[in-house]
Order: structure tokens, then C-alpha cells, then sequence
């Protein structure tokens, strides 16, 4: 039997993922605009840009004391799929 109060937390899980997925979908509609901005596949994949978004959610995460490892594998997991969405989504002018 599972215990109340991880029940309650797990109820607040639902709830933040709820908040997570709005967040993909504005970060998703962000990107659709930066697709339409780049002219050619090869622009897809910005090395230079990457290296910095990582640099900047791991001080960002020592700020806000939360573990650079989990941010870093998260980031580093959107990033490729996003990655993946664009690919999928560019279309040639």
C-alpha cells in the first residue's frame, strides 16, 4: 500500500508535468520560428551554440544549488530532440 503523503507529492509531480509540457510547447513554437529563420539543413546543428546553452545551465544550476548532472543530461536531451524536430520539420526554399 502506498503511503498518503507520496501520493500527495506524487500528485504535485502530475501537476509540475503539466507545467513542463506547456513549457515544450512554447519552446517548441520558439523553435518553429528559428527553422523558418535558417536557410539551409547544414545550419541546424550549431556546435558553438550548443557548447554554450550547457555552459550556461551549469552555472545557472550551481546558482540555484540543483544537481549539474540531472540539468546537464536534460539539456543534453532536448537539445538532440529538438535537433531531431528540426530535421523533420525543415523544409527546403
Amino acid at each position: 500500500m502506498v503511503n498518503q503523503n507520496i501520493l500527495k507529492i506524487r500528485k504535485d509531480l502530475d501537476r509540475l508535468d503539466d507545467q513542463l509540457l506547456n513549457i515544450i510547447k512554447k519552446r517548441t513554437s520558439l523553435v518553429d520560428k528559428v527553422i523558418k529563420n535558417k536557410r539551409y539543413k547544414k545550419d541546424i546543428i550549431d556546435k558553438k551554440r550548443i557548447s554554450v546553452i550547457l555552459k550556461n545551465i551549469s552555472k545557472k544550476s550551481k546558482m540555484r544549488n540543483i544537481d549539474t548532472k540531472i540539468t546537464n543530461k536534460i539539456w543534453i536531451n532536448m537539445i538532440k530532440a529538438f535537433i531531431d524536430y528540426e530535421f523533420r520539420n525543415f523544409k527546403k526554399k
